[in-house]
């Protein structure tokens, strides 16, 4: 199940499902997302507005999906290591 550019679809809707919990429906109002939002661009987590989240989510969405595939590899070799123990 690979998205464009090999990258894992189940990986990105799995974080994205894990950082807005509570705040599905308006997923800027994620504290956790405006906190990685905050610290991965600068951009001040309280003044964040959907336009800017959604902006910021499209122009980083390739840099994005690369660190999501990334950690969805590390988790995948964690666990394959944890269960041969």
């Amino acid at each position: 199940m690979l998205g464009r550019k090999g990258f894992g679809v189940f990986e990105t809707v799995r974080f994205l499902w894990n950082a807005t919990r509570g705040h599905r429906l308006a997923p800027w109002k994620s504290e956790y997302l405006r906190w990685r939002v905050e610290t991965y661009s600068g951009m001040c987590a309280e003044t964040l507005t959907a336009k800017k989240v959604l902006g910021f989510l499209w122009t980083e969405k390739w840099e994005l999906l690369r660190f999501l595939g990334w950690a969805g590899q590390v988790e995948r070799e964690a666990r394959k290591a944890g269960s041969s123990h």
